[in-house]
């Protein structure tokens, strides 16, 4: 018999109780601080009485005195009504799991006997929504991290389409990774981004960073060495309408970083030869930082290293959108997503169920990827702190604008392991040291494993190349 109790995923969450009528305005208020899971309305019924309901809040917000929750939101809510925040426990069972119209488990040995009768039980109670039923075998081998699966039950079709917060994402499960899982990571991280600034996404995927990061108003330069992700992420930005926000890379990671940070041999600031190739990507800039300067705004610099430094409490993250986003051409033959004029729609909070408008006409002024980057996220967490030493000398000071940038490095730890010993490898790789690294605990993969983000500014010594040791492109 099948124990679909395997398959729950428990939540331990708080709820605000409260009149009825007053939800409306206080959804306004606690927008971007609700629960917010696909097919789980943050809205429920309150056991105890029927004039009441509950708000479940977001799992971000972890202390029942709702001090994750900005001062001036609670003191506006408190203004509409007394509430009394009561816990709440929130069970995901076995037929909310999966991607799209397919059903991904993972059989244990000792129930592999009866994988053809699970396999039935959930393709029978769950169609049409789910229509294949898919099970991981072996281990991941190739060189491109996919699982390989058997087909259990329905049709042969791999290929699905999935939403997180508003975006969606066509994939073909036999080909590329994914991972439902790791929906809040995404969103985590890219609420940390501001509209407007340049992203490095060096194993980019499909686009689970990439795509909602270009809807928020960032350039997004989205590599991975996996063909089929690569096409797949074209075709995501295209769905999603950020095609001109995101320019699209197969290449080996450190093949990208370089290219990404090798002068053209004619590039001077405003040069036309800086403009040229990857025709059909578009670039943003601030245009707010100096060329030379090593400073910029104390108050924004204070408050992305507050937010990071909290992200385990998961405080005000909310996306304010900037419709004034890109537009300056950048070369690469490896760049494939389709030209726009369109700036990014506005995200606030996270909405769902948005369509992404294009804005055309708006023109942005000009910067460059070996001028400047703001975020670079490496989200392979087996290997990525290998390919820290990317980074070794490939920022040129004489072109380089402003701050470096803050890296995003995923990895796995055991319960044998330390934050120290991962700073030591990561130190290792780039031969330099890390000041004041943070750490996010993403989620637990195994009894003894657990996934982290590993967050630092990138170290200067490491980086920046002297004028006379510069390469610069033919």
């Amino acid at each position: 018999m099948l124990d679909e109790s395997k398959f729950d995923v428990n939540f331990q969450l708080w709820a605000i109780r409260l009149p009825r009528e007053l939800c409306k305005a206080a959804t306004k208020i606690l927008n971007g601080y609700l629960l917010d899971k696909p097919r789980v309305k943050p809205i429920t019924e309150d056991p105890t009485s029927d004039r009441n309901r509950y708000m479940i809040l977001s799992e971000r917000v972890h202390n029942q005195d709702l001090s994750d929750i900005p001062e001036h939101k609670l003191a506006e809510l408190k203004n509409l009504c007394e509430i009394e925040v009561v816990p709440y426990s929130l069970i995901l069972g076995y037929s909310y799991w999966g991607a799209g119209h397919i059903a991904h488990i993972n059989i244990t040995d000792d129930l592999l006997p009866f994988k053809d009768v699970i396999a039935k039980v959930i393709y029978d109670k769950n169609y049409p929504r789910i229509k294949t039923v898919v099970n991981k075998i072996g281990t991941i081998e190739n060189e491109f991290r996919v699982p390989k699966f058997e087909i259990l039950a329905g049709e042969n079709n791999m290929e699905t389409e999935v939403k997180q917060y508003g975006a969606r994402f066509k994939l073909d499960y036999s080909l590329v990774y994914w991972n439902s899982r790791l929906e809040h990571e995404h969103i985590r991280l890219v609420s940390l981004f501001q509209a407007g600034e340049t992203i490095f996404d060096m194993f980019a995927g499909i686009g689970p960073f990439a795509i909602p990061a270009a809807q928020k108003g960032c350039m997004v330069f989205a590599n991975d060495l996996n063909p089929d992700s690569i096409r797949y992420l074209k075709i995501n930005a295209e769905m999603n309408r950020v095609d001109d926000h995101v320019c699209a890379y197969n290449l080996d990671a450190r093949k990208f970083i370089s290219d990404m940070m090798t002068v053209p041999l004619k590039s001077t600031p405003g040069s036309s030869e800086a403009k040229k190739a990857c025709e059909e990507c578009d670039l943003s800039t601030n245009g707010e930082i100096q060329s030379g300067s090593t400073t910029m705004k104390v108050n924004k610099e204070e408050e992305l290293a507050h937010s990071l430094s909290k992200v385990d409490h998961q405080q005000d993250l909310s996306i304010k959108g900037d419709q004034t986003a890109c537009a300056t051409k950048r070369s690469s033959e490896h760049c494939g997503a389709e030209n726009g004029t369109a700036a990014s729609p506005e995200i606030s909070g996270i909405r769902k169920c948005r369509t992404n408008k294009r804005i055309k006409g708006f023109k942005s002024p000009e910067r460059n990827p070996w001028e400047h980057v703001d975020h670079v996220i490496m989200n392979l967490p087996a290997s990525a702190i290998q390919f820290l030493d990317a980074f070794r000398g490939c920022i040129q000071k004489k072109y380089w604008k402003g701050l470096l940038p803050w890296v995003h490095c995923y990895c796995f730890m055991r319960s044998t392991e330390t934050e120290e010993f991962i700073i030591g490898e990561a130190e290792s790789a780039l031969n330099a040291k890390i000041q004041n690294p943070i750490f996010h605990r993403v989620r637990d993969v195994a009894p003894n494993k657990a996934m982290f983000c590993l967050s630092f500014r990138l170290p200067e010594d490491v980086c920046i190349k002297e004028e006379a040791a510069a390469t610069i492109r033919p």
